[in-house]
């Protein structure tokens, strides 16, 4: 056994934090509340087609933007030329208004522009999304809850869902405090992040199961320390090169991609923190030993 080091005098600390910073962001989703994008607010949503190839996807949000339509978002739709615009403002569905932000856009740019498509997206499809996107992430929980459940004993299934509720909170408390908008995207993240926190912690889980027969003997928090060690090359390796791609999408990947990419960064380094400090102290305190797998193992 190299034991490098002492996770397990490091604990106590971890928890009080962690329970510290869950707190905190709880109470700033319950009293600020969450910047809701165009998503899961509404607005009025334009297909375009720009005849010219040169026209940066910059451009055409500095062109949109000057004219003070609240929240906006821009992204490449379909084939090259072809946008896909979302405003905040609602009041753009006659033909004058649409006539002119043709206009306006068109001297800006000087290309000839051609809008395919004007909707409004009302409150009703809004919070359609919004409600799919809680039933999502509520169906990926369950789903981990399960899975774990059935791979482990009822402990590791326990303290696996807190450290991804430890998880999606702390970073959604961050989005609330930065104001950052709250899109479709950083739902995507969300799911995202339950599943790479979870892979990690299986990972420390699965090395904790095979110590607690190999030293039967032990007591849980000594093979908790011996386990997270021996994992920690795999934890750190594999943390660094998916914050490489991820800071690299945040730097060089534009506006678009920069808030999945902060919540995706975010995401990756609690989840790495709550494998180690939330996931495994949880067994600890449930007094997890070898008696307590070979048991259920018996029953199975």
């Amino acid at each position: 056994m190299n034991i490098k080091y002492n996770f397990v005098s490091k604990f106590k600390l971890a928890n009080i934090i962690s329970i510290l910073l869950v707190i905190i962001s709880f109470l700033l989703i319950l009293f600020k509340g969450l910047n809701f994008g165009i998503d899961f607010k509404g607005g009025t949503l334009i297909e375009l087609r720009i005849d010219s190839k040169n026209i940066q996807i910059s451009e055409i949000r500095d062109s949109f933007s000057n004219m003070n339509l609240g929240d906006l978002n821009v992204k490449e739709f379909g084939k090259t030329g072809d946008y896909l615009i979302k405003f905040e403002k609602k009041t753009f569905n006659n033909k004058d208004s649409i006539k002119k932000i043709k206009n306006e856009v068109k001297n800006k740019l000087g290309s000839e522009i051609n809008f395919r498509r004007v909707e409004n997206v009302g409150p009703k499809v809004s919070a359609e999304l919004l409600n799919s996107g809680i039933l999502a992430i509520s169906l990926a929980l369950g789903a981990m809850l399960f899975y774990i459940w059935v791979r482990f004993e009822w402990q590791f299934s326990l303290g696996s869902i807190m450290a991804i509720f430890h998880d999606v909170f702390i970073t959604i408390g961050i989005f609330s405090l930065l104001s950052l908008e709250i899109n479709l995207s950083i739902v995507a993240a969300v799911l995202t992040i339950v599943g790479y926190s979870m892979n990690d912690t299986v990972v420390i889980y699965d090395r904790i199961r095979e110590n607690l027969r190999k030293f039967s003997k032990f007591k849980i928090e000594d093979i908790s320390n011996i386990s997270i060690n021996e994992t920690l090359s795999r934890t750190i390796i594999t943390s660094s090169t998916t914050l490489l791609a991820l800071f690299s999408i945040f730097i060089l990947g534009g506006e678009i991609l920069r808030g999945f990419s902060l919540a995706m960064i975010i995401g990756v380094i609690v989840g790495t923190y709550s494998s180690i400090f939330v996931a495994s102290p949880i067994l600890k305190y449930l007094n997890v030993s070898f008696k307590t797998i070979d048991k259920d193992s018996s029953e199975v």
